[in-house]
Formats: C-alpha cells, sequence, structure tokens
C-alpha cells in the first residue's frame, strides 16, 4: 500500500474511535510487513484529533535540489576557458558552491572531462568539427 492509502485508513479507523494502540494491531493483521509503525500511527492520529482532514503529506520548503543557475555554468565555464588547468577547489572558492555541484556542472552541464591536468570537452565543440575540415585544407594549399 501507499502512503497515503495507510493515512486514508488511520483516519476511517480515527474516526470509529479506536486508540492508536489499536489501530496499530489492526494494521498489523492485515498489512503485518508492510504497515506503518506506531510512531507513524500515533502522529498521524494526532494530526486528526487537531483538526485535519487531508490525508496527503503537506508540502515542505526544502532547500533546491541543485544551485546550478545559468549564471553559475557561465562563470565556471569561463574560468575554466581562461585556464585549463584550473583546479576543483579553485572553482569551489571563485563560484562560492559546493565540490559535487562543481563536479556536476563540469561532467554534465558542460561535458568536460579532466585530462592530463587540463579540463577538456568530452566530446568536439562545433569549433573542433570545423577545424577539422579547415586545418587539413590549408596545409593541403599549403603543400601543392
Amino acid at each position: 500500500m501507499k502512503k497515503n492509502e495507510f493515512h486514508a485508513v488511520i483516519k476511517h479507523l480515527h474516526m470509529k474511535c479506536l486508540t492508536p494502540k489499536e489501530i496499530k494491531a489492526e494494521l498489523d493483521n492485515v498489512h503485518s510487513t508492510s504497515a506503518p509503525a506506531f510512531a507513524t500511527v500515533y502522529n498521524w492520529v494526532n494530526e486528526f484529533k487537531r483538526g485535519r482532514t487531508s490525508t496527503c503529506n503537506a508540502p515542505r520548503s526544502e532547500r533546491p535540489i541543485e544551485t546550478t543557475t545559468p549564471e553559475i555554468i557561465d562563470k565556471v565555464h569561463d574560468i575554466v576557458l581562461t585556464d585549463r588547468r584550473v583546479k576543483v577547489r579553485e572553482l569551489i572558492e571563485a563560484t562560492g558552491i559546493s565540490h559535487g555541484t562543481v563536479i556536476s556542472i563540469l561532467h554534465e552541464q558542460l561535458g568536460m572531462k579532466k585530462l592530463s591536468a587540463r579540463w577538456v570537452p568530452r566530446l568536439l565543440t562545433v569549433d573542433h568539427k570545423r577545424n577539422r575540415v579547415v586545418v587539413p585544407k590549408q596545409c593541403l594549399e599549403m603543400f601543392q
């Protein structure tokens, strides 16, 4: 069963004037392994006593999962482009974000990897692809 379904059952049994112990025993009889803990049952019974009607968890104001904004990504990208040998620690100090976020930006957002103490793009960029065509043509013209 899902959490919301357990909350609805707890609410129903509470409306039948059962105590938290009796509700827990009833849930254990029906759903022995997946029944919520007594503390959970007790907390939800108290919530319903206070007048709560919803069986869904209240939305929380949690911190954002990531702090990667386009401005920070651009700042990291500019720093790496000016000095390919920059250390992650220096990026952390320059941007003020966590180690994991810097690594995430470098690897996932910018598609870079550390190679011979330098940050290089994993795949060829548009400029690299264009240079791959232009440079051999120039060499061929110089040779002829």
